[in-house]
């Protein structure tokens, strides 16, 4: 028996690196995470309590529970990306819109950091598509089939139907 029969730590680091970058590709991450990070900031920056000196500046006002509430909704719209990928072009929009909203909600939303993050996400999200497998490369995925497409789209078929390609 050798000592190399065990499963070395960079073999497994390896290995997992290259599932996560397999999980990754499958839906639009890069959306999901601007959206999440977005998130952050208008919930918590209502509710900061900012010092200059001896003056103390609450930032919470009436509309705390609404910058609240949308920084908890751009969080599950982030995490609805990563986890449903066929309802991106919903999580999208209404990232887009939150986004929107919260300017007049969310003291410029949350100074705009939390803004631009949710806008770009969101953008992401609507304008992502699924890949097409290489013609040569085998259709394994590791059983999750949840985020694989049948196809780009909806063709025209000669007879009139529409068929997915």
């Amino acid at each position: 028996m050798s000592a190399d029969t065990r499963p070395r730590l960079i073999d497994n680091f390896g290995r997992t690196r290259r599932s996560f970058w397999d999980w990754r590709g499958r839906r639009p991450f890069w959306g999901g995470l601007l959206c999440i990070l977005a998130g952050v900031p208008i919930m918590y920056i209502p509710y900061q309590t900012m010092t200059l000196g001896d003056l103390h500046i609450r930032m919470a006002t009436t509309a705390g529970a609404g910058s609240l509430i949308i920084g908890v909704l751009l969080v599950v719209l982030g995490l609805t990306m990563w986890f449903q990928p066929q309802s991106r072009v919903f999580a999208g929009v209404a990232a887009i819109l939150l986004a929107l909203v919260s300017l007049v909600v969310s003291n410029f939303g949350a100074f705009l950091i939390g803004f631009l993050l949710a806008l770009v996400g969101g953008g992401l999200g609507v304008s992502w598509m699924p890949g097409k497998p290489l013609a040569g490369a085998p259709a394994d995925n590791g059983g999750d089939t949840a985020g694989t497409p049948t196809g780009p789209g909806l063709v025209k078929g000669n007879d009139g139907r529409h068929r997915a390609d």
